[in-house]
């Protein structure tokens, strides 16, 4: 499928704002503040990348779940329920499944894709080991609010060219039907991941979404991470040590004890483990 012969949206339609997801309660989630009243606007570029943004900084990259027994399945009203509801994040499958979700729910023409992440070998991982975006308005954009460290806003899927956000470089590369997302690390070419423009189901993802809960091969299962983007750079709490990014610099901080690391994931990540 060419990336840049894609149909725009249909204009002119108002949003489908379905009866089983709460669109204001999950904008207010993500601090989304500006009015989005159905039928008075449309989807856009900017609309998305604010949306965009605006998940990344409220929304964290995480896999506590994991460590506490908790299963996590690949359905939308549970992982909507979880990050609306119960103010948690999640790792690929939940943080862009819903996303693609509230996407849908304000007029988004979206698509699941499957990445394969790429290792330090230069291989990559099986199929369906990541979950990213496609949406396509007058043109088709990359959107991945589920990667950990990644770009802010959407990426042109039809660019080649190098796409430069806030210091860092990204650039989409393609070798017969197979994308792949790269960004300039010291000073070359760093792989993330690749992918096809298939469209999949966010049921297809189920076998990889319970490896990554089961698997002792799994990096879920080895540590307990909390990630959250912020305008200045990202705060991650890796098991017991807090690590802050502000442009090039990274200050690392340990936690003492199990109180420090629930005062720390609440006051700093808005998130309030069950008991």
């Amino acid at each position: 499928m060419d990336a840049g012969r894609t149909p725009g949206v249909e204009t002119g339609l108002a949003p489908s704002w379905a009866a089983d997801m709460d669109v204001q309660a999950y904008l207010q989630r993500i601090h989304y503040v500006e009015p989005l009243t159905p039928g008075l606007y449309r989807p856009s570029v900017d609309l998305l990348r604010s949306l965009h943004r605006a998940h990344l900084f409220a929304v964290p990259f995480e896999n506590l779940d994991i460590s506490l027994g908790r299963t996590i399945l690949c359905d939308e009203t549970r992982i909507i329920h979880k990050i609306v509801n119960e103010h948690r994040g999640g790792f690929c499958y939940e943080l862009n499944g819903a996303f693609a979700a509230l996407l849908r729910e304000l007029g988004f023409r979206v698509t699941l894709l499957s990445g394969r992440v790429a290792r330090e070998d230069g291989s990559y991982s099986p199929e369906f080991d990541h979950l990213a975006l496609r949406v396509d308005l007058e043109e088709p954009w990359l959107a991945d609010v589920g990667f950990g460290d990644c770009f802010l806003e959407p990426l042109r899927l039809a660019s080649r060219g190098a796409q430069e956000q806030i210091g860092r470089i990204y650039r989409l590369t393609s070798t017969d039907s197979v994308f792949g997302l790269e960004v300039m690390a010291d000073g070359k070419w760093k792989k993330e991941y690749a992918f096809t423009l298939q469209p999949r189901e966010l049921c297809e993802f189920a076998g990889m979404c319970h490896y990554h809960q089961t698997s002792p091969e799994s990096h879920f299962t080895r540590q307990r991470i909390c990630s959250l983007a912020t305008p200045e750079g990202r705060l991650t709490l890796s098991d017991n040590k807090l690590i802050e990014t502000r442009g090039t610099s990274r200050q690392e901080t340990s936690l003492s004890g199990g109180r420090a690391w629930q005062t720390t994931l609440r006051e700093l990540f808005g998130v309030v483990l069950p008991e």
